[in-house]
């Protein structure tokens, strides 16, 4: 099977009248549909159920979907109905899985508004943010489709004379994938594509608080072809996913989500179960305290647009998104300074509102959790800036807000906050700043703004982190372009959307043949 070079696919310019009348359109189809009723599917058979509730973060009194809350009982059937599939999926040709994968591209493609719609609702994305998620899904399935078809051909072995030897990849069976709600759809997809692509058949349980964006995931896969054995759907909350990880049929858990529980999961991963044939793999990413460098000689006009726009669009519920600033204290005063009109010029509202940057928070807790983040930095340092228009009692909503002049051992500082609060140091130099980046345990995402080549050199040779980006935002890794995962407590350092990373859902088998004939069987 040959297939065009991959592209990622091109996402909407909002700026133009048609984009936003598509997405308008979009959300005019869905709103009859809600709440949508996601079941836990598995197999042929659908159970209905109003255990678990979604609502729009924006109004908490409307809801998104009812969801049925998946047992342990009930993950045990999806994990045995994906095993009993995995042999047929296992021998079906890589070329067929990849064609499969497209179509449910061509699904996504062509339900796109009113998949944007759903995420704008149910997780508040704003509208370029849940296009843009919609796009990165149907990459993943694009992506994985040809990397698919790439590994089928296995890797070249040295060869002797009188001797054979090949090395092909094979699926290593159930693949439980449990999802975050800040992408509802394209990181579910891309872990859920990259088992299937490789062999694999799939048990996913999304975030209880995006079931409706995980039931699309599965209807894609199932309109493009998957088998309904292959694709399992149970949605729940974290006894569901506990279920799921400890299953003895279980091989390979692909996780997103907070640190804490991603430790879980691999302490949890790491008991071989009575009867269990697998040393359980875990595919995790796990968040970060992303920081951003700028040196005396960085360009402000630059760093400054990049810094809020990877602080605070979506609120800064992203996984990269810049939390902490450490710069030089040369430019320290007009780099405050330059932030805080930013920080003014913010449109915080409903993700529904074209041009909106900062949406609410998720959820209640969520907002409860940055707040007190929020008063422990006014307490112990200073609130340089604030956006408060646009925060009303409607909804999730925080100020997005810049600290300065905290202690060094401030919590703002070292640990993973997920909310629109960002915090700015101080440093006598870059040397001084990869200083405090390497005290964190985390190292997923960082940034550096400067223009000397030998400083993004050595800063370059001394990061950990997964990501670096250079004079430019630390948020928007798009597939096969920059692979994305951390290091240290970020992750395993799997790279999705990389060359590598279906080798995570694979095993090699390397078969030797003696072709020394000794006599013929007649």
């Amino acid at each position: 099977m040959s297939l065009p070079p991959f592209r990622n696919e091109p996402v909407l310019e909002l700026r133009r009248a048609a984009a936003r009348g598509q997405l308008a359109a979009g959300m005019a189809a869905l709103e009859p549909e809600l709440p949508l009723r996601v079941p836990v599917w598995i197999g042929d058979e659908r159970r209905d159920g109003d255990g678990l509730v979604s609502t729009d973060p924006g109004n908490p009194d409307r809801v998104v979907a009812v969801a049925a809350m998946a047992s342990e009982a009930d993950v045990d059937d999806a994990v045995r109905t994906a095993a009993a599939a995995f042999p047929a999926w296992a021998r079906t040709p890589a070329a067929r899985r990849a064609e499969i994968l497209m179509r449910a591209a061509a699904w996504l493609r062509a339900n796109r508004a009113r998949l944007a719609a759903l995420e704008a609702r149910e997780c508040a994305k704003p509208w370029g943010e849940a296009d843009g998620d919609v796009c990165e899904a149907i990459d993943f399935l694009e992506f994985y489709a040809r990397g698919a078809i790439a590994l089928a051909d296995g890797k070249e072995l040295f060869q002797v004379a009188g001797e054979r030897n090949e090395m092909r990849y094979g699926p290593r069976g159930v693949v439980g994938v449990i999802s975050p709600w800040n992408f509802p759809i394209a990181i579910p997809m891309g872990m859920t594509a990259a088992g299937l692509a490789t062999g694999n058949t799939v048990v996913l349980k999304p975030a209880e608080q995006s079931p409706g964006c995980g039931l699309m995931v599965v209807q894609a896969l199932r309109e493009g072809g998957v088998p309904a054995g292959a694709i399992a759907l149970v949605p729940g909350d974290g006894t569901a996913g506990a279920a799921l990880v400890r299953h003895r049929d279980v091989a390979t858990i692909a996780f997103t989500g907070s640190g804490p529980v991603g430790l879980e999961i691999m302490r949890a991963a790491a008991e071989v179960p009575a009867g269990g044939k697998h040393l359980k793999r875990v595919v995790a990413e796990m968040g970060g305290k992303n920081c951003v460098i700028v040196d005396s000689d960085a360009d402000l006009d630059d760093a400054v647009p990049a810094i809020v726009q990877s602080a605070f669009v979506y609120a800064g519920q992203k996984c990269s998104a810049a939390s902490r600033v450490l710069v030089h204290e040369a430019i320290a005063d007009p780099l405050l300074e330059r932030l805080s009109g930013a920080v003014d010029g913010l449109l915080v509202g409903q993700a529904d509102t074209f041009g909106i940057d900062v949406p609410p928070v998720i959820e209640r807790d969520a907002r409860e959790r940055v707040e007190r983040y929020r008063a422990l930095a006014a307490e112990s340092g200073r609130i340089a800036a604030e956006r408060r228009e646009g925060v009303g009692d409607g909804g999730w909503f925080v100020a997005p807000t810049v600290a300065t002049d905290l202690p060094a051992d401030s919590p703002v500082l070292h640990e993973e906050i997920f909310g629109p609060l960002l915090a700015v140091e101080r440093v006598r130099d870059v040397d001084a700043a990869m200083d405090r980046v390497d005290e964190l345990a985390f190292a997923l995402t960082g940034g550096l703004f400067a223009r000397n080549p030998h400083t993004v050199h050595r800063v370059v040779e001394r990061s950990p982190v997964g990501n670096l980006y250079v004079n430019r935002p630390i948020t928007g890794a798009m597939v096969g372009r920059q692979p994305f995962g951390g290091n240290r407590l970020s992750g395993t350092g799997t790279k999705a959307g990389g060359p590598d990373y279906l080798l995570h859902f694979v095993e090699p088998h390397v078969v030797t043949e003696n072709t020394v004939r000794h006599g013929l069987v007649i």
